[in-house]
């Protein structure tokens, strides 16, 4: 990721064993941006739309977004973070889930996602996959957010 800009990542993964592998191997390649985790939708938008510290009042963000979340639909998150007016629709959004469907994978592409991962069952594949994600995001630019 670009180095002076200061990228704030947003983790909304319910499974606290996944977030926790998501950061570990975040952190193995190099990338020591803060990391916000939430556990549901809805306090994952109101930290990116509402907060003070929140990327649409405070700059750049990169988003990892589960589908299948307590509270609310991924792509219901990812609609609004990608929507016709929003501060964030410049936003990345790597949405990573254990949903492989073809019209699923599809709808998210149509609604905005950058990249798309299945995470694996296997937990060894699993840290693989994060572990080139993290490799993949040292080397990613993040753009500026829309001018309100």
């Amino acid at each position: 990721m670009n180095a002076q800009q200061a990228v704030n990542i947003v983790m909304i993964e319910d499974d606290e064993g996944h977030a926790r592998l998501i950061e570990k191997n975040i952190r193995r390649a190099g990338i020591s941006n803060p990391i916000h985790h939430f556990v549901d939708g809805t306090s994952g938008l109101r930290f990116l739309f509402d907060a003070p510290e929140g990327p649409a009042r405070n700059g750049p963000a990169l988003v990892l977004l589960d589908l299948n979340l307590p509270d609310m639909s991924g792509t219901d998150i990812l609609a609004k973070i990608k929507g016709e007016g929003s501060p964030l629709k410049r936003a990345p959004v790597v949405v990573l889930t254990t949903t492989d469907d073809k019209v699923e994978i599809q709808r998210c592409y149509d609604l905005g996602c950058n990249v798309y991962i299945t995470k694996p069952v296997n937990y060894e594949n699993f840290a693989a996959a994060i572990r080139q994600l993290g490799l993949f995001l040292s080397v990613i630019q993040v753009p500026d957010l829309e001018e309100k």
